[in-house]
């Protein structure tokens, strides 16, 4: 539905990340609607419609995910690799959203298929303004194949 807001799932097991996350978003001229799942074993379940989320209308397709690194119950990197391998998930942009700038994070990510790799900013208005900044193309310029 054209006027339906976009579904961007979050990924995230720190509180305060995810509040900041979702308080950007709700802010954000795109309307868009967080799903936030707080480790990576729940992210798997959503997308892959097991357990409590078989019922698709229960776990509509998101247009974006922004995915952790460090989370509980199944890493960040092995969330990313089976969406990756999925081809009704492949699609999907994933952008990693972590604090790690190291370079093998970096090149895991990517080797995976990583859609982005951004690095969380300490300041709450560089968050801001880097959540405007990715929902702004991921969700309003980027064009993406209708899964």
């Amino acid at each position: 539905m054209p006027n339906e807001p976009m579904l961007v799932m979050l990924v995230e097991d720190n509180p305060d990340h995810a509040e900041l996350v979702v308080r950007s978003f709700d802010n954000h001229p795109i309307a868009s609607r967080i799903v936030l799942l707080s480790d990576g074993e729940a992210a798997l379940d959503y997308l892959l419609r097991r357990g409590k989320y078989t019922d698709p209308s229960q776990s509509p397709r998101p247009h974006m995910i922004l995915l952790d690194l460090r989370l509980p119950r199944v890493d960040g990197l092995e969330v990313l690799k089976a969406i990756k391998e999925s081809a009704a998930l492949r699609p999907i942009p994933v952008i990693v959203l972590t604090t790690s700038d190291a370079d093998n994070d970096v090149m895991q990510a990517y080797l995976h298929y990583a859609n982005s790799y951004v690095v969380k900013p300490v300041g709450y208005d560089q968050l801001v303004k880097l959540m405007q900044d990715l929902g702004s193309f991921w969700l309003g310029w980027n064009i993406a194949p209708r899964v």
